[in-house]
């Protein structure tokens, strides 16, 4: 370790991304990005914003987003003072940790769910309490209602992909009325409804929703939240103290189209959610159990496997998903949907391993 590192660096436990695995020919089902590209209508405002000679790439983007704002807003049937955007949502997560969440009190958040919840926690010296999903792996709204700095969750919820029905998103958000509620909607396209429809109903609510997912934009970063304006100024405040220009001018452009090119979105999406049925449908033909998923990937175990030994056979056979050596889930499995292919070759490899 470094002598020049501060204590707050010393104290840290970083966040650990999925891996870009570097060897060709991988079966790649592991960081939970859309199989499908993205509309061709983003490929052609990216060229068309690039132009003939790319000029306008030597000058800043618009600082303010506010194109990009105004589609988010009319896609939400919101304004644009109740839309922030950044690099991606852990940008926009990390503002929201900086800048609406109290400090001197503990913020609430599942004991399984994303795990860079607890290192921003760290970073910024804000205390925390992991509630326990109930046995089964649900969230209970009853759990929230305490005293709180502020409440943070996927929904659905990441790793597990289990979905929390948008009155229980309300009764959480309503048992908290003097702190910030942040519904983390990552994956809510892939089969839930978005609380951005109870925006304008609490004041407290933000909703964060990213591109990278079901609108195929991960090599991008395009995220963005939702709130009541007087929340949408304190991330205003904080990205200006901390980075003024966030999203570059291809990625504003290519997020516009992306946005408003539905028919391509639901396509891909419906393909998904079908590969997600089908695949969880023969998992537990191979006597896994998988959890009901409402996301681009399932959360399966096997009784008679470690996940750690599913995880490592599945790699020798040119497959790789995500394990977490975590306490109460590290017999299970994240597993990517990917094209109907790649999930069958994912199904021919664990036969090979014995199972079914």
């Amino acid at each position: 370790m470094s002598r020049f590192w501060s204590a707050v660096v010393h104290g840290l436990t970083p966040y650990v991304p999925g891996e870009q695995p570097k060897v060709d020919g991988l079966v790649k089902l592991n960081t939970n990005e859309c199989p499908y590209p993205p509309s061709p209508a983003v490929v052609s405002a990216i060229r068309d914003e690039l132009g003939a000679d790319g000029a306008r790439l030597r000058l800043y983007p618009d600082p303010e987003s506010e194109a990009l704002k105004a589609a988010i807003a009319a896609h939400h049937g919101l304004r644009p003072a109740e839309v922030f955007v950044g690099n991606g949502s852990d940008e926009v997560l990390a503002h929201i940790f900086m800048g609406l969440l109290d400090h001197h009190q503990a913020i609430l958040f599942p004991d399984i769910t994303y795990s860079f919840y607890p290192v921003y926690c760290a970073l910024y010296g804000i205390a925390h309490r992991a509630v326990p999903l109930s046995p089964s792996f649900e969230i209970r709204p009853d759990d929230y209602r305490e005293a709180n700095g502020g409440v943070i969750f996927p929904n659905p919820n990441a790793p597990t992909g289990r979905l929390l029905a948008l009155d229980a998103v309300e009764r959480i958000v309503a048992g908290s009325p003097d702190s910030v509620v942040v519904v983390d909607e990552a994956y809510v396209d892939f089969g839930g409804r978005s609380a951005a429809a109870l925006v304008p109903e609490h004041a407290n609510l933000v909703v964060v929703h990213t591109l990278s997912k079901s609108r195929s934009l991960a090599g991008l970063r395009i995220g963005y939240a939702l709130a009541q304006p007087p929340l949408i100024e304190g991330l205003l405040r904080v990205k200006n103290s901390f980075n003024s220009y966030p999203l570059d001018r291809l990625a504003q452009q290519a997020a516009i189209a992306a946005l408003a090119d539905e028919a391509w979105f639901d396509q891909c999406r419906q393909r998904v959610i079908a590969s997600r049925e089908r695949t969880s449908k023969a998992l537990a033909a191979l006597g896994f159990e998988v959890l009901p998923s409402a996301a681009n990937f399932v959360f399966a175990r096997h009784p008679g496997h470690s996940g750690a030994s599913l995880a490592d056979g599945l790699r020798r056979r040119r497959v790789v998903v995500r394990h977490f050596a975590r306490p109460r889930i590290e017999d299970f499995l994240r597993i990517t949907i990917g094209t109907d292919d790649e999930c069958d070759a994912l199904l021919d490899a664990l036969r090979d391993m014995g199972l079914g």
